[in-house]
């Protein structure tokens, strides 16, 4: 009879530094939490005087926090639509194809991301200037889908290397079309992937704040409103309310993707 293989333990030291960093990472987001329930409505006190859940009523019950939330949840899901189309298309032609410059390109696809976000709010007002077009919701968009394209690009590329091509090989020589081959093949190959990367996107562009700084004008998404709370110390409660909400919301499209793709090592 064989013995079942035992998983080793990690060191004492590695566990703790690992509790210790999420400690750290954490600890910011607990203390919102626990002053969203503060009875004081103007100071970070503690311990605290009392608990209470009046302030979850009352950012219920500000049409300023509702428009916020609907201007934001309407950038994020048309950013991450655009990002879904382009970002596939792109790992599409950059897997496919072999043509001279494709590292460059596929360098310059995923740049976006990996510059701060300042520059390229700063890169896109300055082009938004020099086109004299108005600021408005799809200049957000805009905005919001030249990063979110990249975390497609990148789930759906590291899907494609990982399906064979004699799959797409095969079903060709079958006689299927290009439409019935992406159907059949293409699409079920990098359904997760592409779920992944939409979630991804939609939890980055919904808190987004620098880049839609510059390019929002005078409109206020959610994360714009609570910046702009952080002024009057007497909102601090329902600031903090809404924080905890944004953590929440953001957490499960996160949650869902690494879900999706913990196994597939993307």
């Amino acid at each position: 009879m064989h013995s079942r293989p035992t998983t080793p333990r990690a060191p004492w030291g590695l566990t703790l530094t690992t509790l210790a960093v999420i400690l750290f990472l954490h600890f910011p987001f607990a203390v919102i939490l626990l002053y969203a329930f503060s009875t004081d409505d103007a100071t970070f006190r503690f311990p605290l005087p009392g608990l209470t859940l009046q302030w979850f009523a009352v950012a219920w019950n500000r049409a300023d926090v509702w428009r916020a939330l609907t201007l934001s949840l309407q950038v994020a899901a048309t950013a991450t639509a655009i990002a879904i189309v382009l970002g596939t298309l792109a790992a599409a032609a950059v897997y496919r194809s072999k043509f001279f410059g494709r590292e460059a390109i596929s360098f310059l696809l995923v740049l976006p991301l990996a510059l701060p976000g300042i520059v390229t709010g700063i890169a896109m007002r300055s082009a938004i200037g020099l086109l004299n077009v108005p600021f408005s919701f799809w200049t957000i968009v805009i905005g919001h889908a030249t990063f979110c394209m990249v975390v497609v690009y990148n789930n759906v590329l590291a899907r494609f290397r990982r399906t064979a091509r004699s799959q797409i090989e095969a079903s060709m020589d079958l006689g299927a079309n290009g439409f019935q081959t992406f159907r059949h093949i293409v699409l079920p190959a990098i359904a997760t992937a592409l779920l992944a990367g939409g979630m991804l996107a939609f939890a980055l562009s919904f808190d987004e704040i620098i880049v839609t700084t510059f390019t929002a004008g005078q409109q206020e998404t959610l994360p714009i409103w609570i910046f702009s709370q952080l002024t009057r110390p007497r909102q601090r409660p329902v600031t903090n309310v809404v924080a905890v909400f944004v953590v929440a919301l953001t957490s499960i499209p996160i949650l869902l993707s690494y879900r999706l793709t913990r196994d597939s090592g993307e």
